[in-house]
């Protein structure tokens, strides 16, 4: 790809993930301010077709972003994105509260997990067998007649966690925060959702969190929130005595 092409890549990626409507050159003019004709871009997104990191619908629809575009999107473009003191603070002070209701320390953490980003939620311990869930609901009431199959299937998975917990953990074995797109999810295949998921230790104990949602979620935030969240797990001692303070 020229430096054109990728900056037509990236605003494709942000365009779809704010609306989930395939993304024609006419919006990429109009939004992205590209100083070349639509005919220009339009020869363009051919190209990233050709190369398999967009696809077309339909014949006369704009394009969205593969699986493999996806996937080259996390490796090679998207930078790392940091939590803003203010909303590390905000984080540290809701799981406190949370846990102050005398809440499982998984289910705290899935709760505050899915009212951050939207999505479903998993914490758990899997040397306990201790696993939460949260925010099915939230996709629930956002999705298409067409796409009731998938939802069912993910939340079939969901309730077998425990069961498929080991391979993911094998996974996870060198702590990274990793992100499964579309089928390579390994609890679920389910195309169209993708995971965000992390290992950590407490109390020498290892858990894992997960955030899984649709393949237009914002990639960048919801690592920051799960790998955010993981520390907060790992240091949770020092949090409450910073709060405290």
């Amino acid at each position: 790809m020229n430096k054109r092409q990728i900056k037509i890549f990236v605003a494709v990626i942000e365009e779809y993930t704010k609306t989930g409507l395939p993304v024609g050159s006419s919006v990429l003019v109009d939004k992205y301010g590209f100083e070349v004709s639509a005919a220009t871009l339009r020869n363009d997104m051919v190209q990233l077709e050709s190369g398999g990191l967009l696809h077309q619908p339909h014949a006369s629809a704009g394009r969205i972003p593969t699986d493999k575009g996806y996937r080259y999107f996390v490796e090679d473009i998207m930078s790392e994105r940091e939590l803003s003191k203010k909303e590390q603070q905000s984080m540290q002070k809701e799981l406190l509260q949370l846990r102050a209701q005398n809440s499982r320390l998984t289910r705290t953490t899935a709760k505050l997990l899915s009212t951050l980003s939207g999505y479903v939620a998993i914490s758990g311990v899997p040397c306990k067998d201790d696993f939460s869930k949260c925010g099915l609901q939230t996709l629930l009431s956002d999705i298409d007649a067409d796409e009731m199959d998938e939802v069912c299937a993910l939340a079939e998975s969901l309730d077998y966690i425990d069961e498929r917990c080991d391979e993911l953990m094998l996974e996870l074995s060198d702590g990274e925060t990793k992100i499964f797109i579309g089928g390579d999810n390994p609890i679920s295949k389910t195309k169209n959702y993708s995971m965000v998921v992390s290992q950590y230790e407490r109390d020498g104990e290892k858990g894992i969190v997960a955030l899984i949602g649709p393949k237009n979620m914002s990639y960048d935030k919801n690592k920051s929130l799960i790998d955010y969240v993981k520390k907060m797990l790992g240091g949770m001692s020092v949090i409450i005595l910073l709060i405290s303070l």
